[in-house]
C-alpha cells in the first residue's frame, strides 16, 4: 500500500483564533447566502409568509395573558402586553439560536464533504438570521411600548439603561 502525500493540511493551533475570524470574513458572501437561505426557507411555504414574524409573538403573548393573568390571576408590574412581549422576544432569540445551532452540523453534513469553507459559517448564519427575527419582534415590543407611553399614558419611565437591551 502506497503512502499518500497531501499538499495541504488543515489544522488549528487553538480552538478559536484571529485567523478563524479572518477566514469567516473572507467567506462573508457565503455567510450571507446561508442567512438568506435560512430566512427564505423558514416561511416560504406558509400562506402568511413573513407575517409569522409578527403573528407568532402576538399569539404567544395572548396565550400567556389568558393563562397567567385571567386563569391563574397572576399580576404583572407593568401592562401584561409589555411584560410578555419583552420576555418573548428575548427568549425566542435565545431558544432558536440554541436549538438550531446544536443540530447545524448534523443537518448540513452533506455540504461539508463537498467543498471547504469555515465550519463557523453555518452556526453564525443561524445566529444572524435569528437576529433579524429578533429585530422584528423587538420592534413590535417598541411599538407596544410607545403606544402605552403616549396613547394609554401608562406610568412607564424608560431610563438610559434601555439602550443596554441589545447587549
Amino acid at each position: 500500500m502506497q503512502e499518500e502525500n497531501w499538499s495541504n493540511v488543515i489544522k488549528s493551533n487553538s480552538a478559536f483564533s484571529l485567523s478563524s475570524i479572518k477566514e469567516v470574513w473572507h467567506y462573508r458572501d457565503l455567510l450571507w447566502m446561508f442567512v438568506k437561505r435560512d430566512i427564505v426557507t423558514n416561511y416560504k411555504q406558509t400562506v402568511l409568509g413573513p407575517l409569522w414574524f409578527f403573528i407568532q409573538p402576538i399569539l404567544t403573548m395572548l396565550m400567556y395573558i389568558v393563562i397567567f393573568n385571567q386563569v391563574a390571576n397572576i399580576t404583572t408590574p407593568v401592562s401584561p402586553v409589555l411584560f410578555y412581549l419583552s420576555g418573548i422576544a428575548a427568549w425566542n432569540y435565545f431558544a432558536e439560536c440554541l436549538n438550531k445551532t446544536s443540530s447545524t452540523f448534523k443537518d448540513n453534513a452533506y455540504i461539508f464533504g463537498k467543498v471547504y469553507f469555515p465550519r463557523l459559517i453555518l452556526p453564525l448564519s443561524i445566529v444572524f438570521s435569528n437576529l433579524l427575527k429578533f429585530g422584528i419582534q423587538f420592534s413590535l415590543f417598541i411599538v407596544a411600548l410607545l403606544y402605552f407611553i403616549f396613547i394609554e399614558k401608562a406610568d412607564i419611565h424608560p431610563t438610559i439603561y434601555i439602550l443596554l437591551v441589545p447587549v
